[in-house]
């Protein structure tokens, strides 16, 4: 299944994406795509539902960040070997975490706002992850229990504040409209190896990322058991996963986001984003 969200900020319906690309209403089935409708029985539910007794939506709604009620949105850092090098570090000997503040989370086709005072707000084509059972000290045997599905991520970044100023990389990382999500919560049994996903992102039609899931250095098993045994992992839950090279940070001269920019990016099978870049 492909689940999400439609409708103006804050107002946001439950729906899903039917064979033919179009959006269904699920609000007579469920609140919201967040909490007891992740776990496996949730699914199993929704699963069961015909799409064509769903209401049909009419228009192109707005889309909104595919899962709602988001307690942690969780990042790794420098888990691409390639990408590590093209910032000139060094691959960690283990996960590198950082938190993203929840209030960044946004819809994929919302405006970027380059925040006040950036002079290096950068961009980050991720695997996102989402949790739909609560996954505490689990084995890696276990993990894959506790996902509920996939998304595209734009883990967007101020470098300067990330690493220029004092402190952890969290004030560069969560700026109002920095963690753009969605467009769809992709279930996981339709994405049956998650280490083998094309990935791509382009600045104003140029192709600056172009990856895979497959250079990821510590995968989805691995990062959901790893996490679970410093903090559990509840329902709506988001882990980004970290990107592949081709940021504007790496770039030689080094490229960075303005007013005007376009930016597009997706995931093999997750669909894509696209997001106009404006000034804070």
């Amino acid at each position: 299944m492909k689940l999400l969200r439609y409708g103006p900020p804050g107002q946001e319906k439950p729906g899903l994406l039917d064979a033919e690309g179009r959006i269904r209403d699920l609000s007579a089935h469920v609140a919201d795509i967040a909490g007891e409708a992740l776990s496996p029985a949730g699914l199993a539910r929704l699963k069961a539902i015909d799409p064509a007794s769903l209401p049909l939506v009419e228009g192109t709604p707005r889309l909104g960040p595919c899962v709602a009620g988001t307690g942690k949105f969780i990042c790794i850092g420098l888990n691409y070997s390639d990408h590590a090098a093209e910032t000139g570090a060094t691959v960690p000997p283990e996960p590198i975490i950082f938190m993203k503040a929840t209030s960044a989370i946004v819809g994929p086709n919302d405006d970027l706002e380059i925040p006040r005072g950036s002079t290096k707000t950068d961009w980050e084509v991720e695997l996102g992850v989402i949790i739909g059972k609560t996954a505490k000290y689990v084995s890696e045997a276990e993990a894959m229990d506790h996902v509920a599905g996939y998304c595209v991520i734009n883990d967007v970044s101020e470098r300067a504040f990330q690493t220029e100023r004092h402190g952890q990389w969290t004030k560069g990382k969560s700026a109002d409209t920095f963690g753009p999500t969605g467009p769809w919560l992709v279930t996981a049994d339709e994405v049956p190896d998650p280490q083998n996903l094309g990935m791509w992102l382009e600045v104003n039609g140029h192709r600056f990322q172009d990856g895979s899931t497959r250079t990821m250095v510590y995968g989805v098993r691995h990062l959901v058991s790893y996490l679970s045994q410093f903090m559990s992992l509840r329902p709506g839950d988001i882990i980004s996963t970290g990107t592949p090279p081709g940021v504007g940070l790496g770039q030689k001269p080094q490229v960075f986001l303005k007013e005007g920019d376009e930016v597009t990016l997706g995931v093999e099978g997750l669909g894509s984003q696209r997001q106009r870049v404006v000034q804070g």
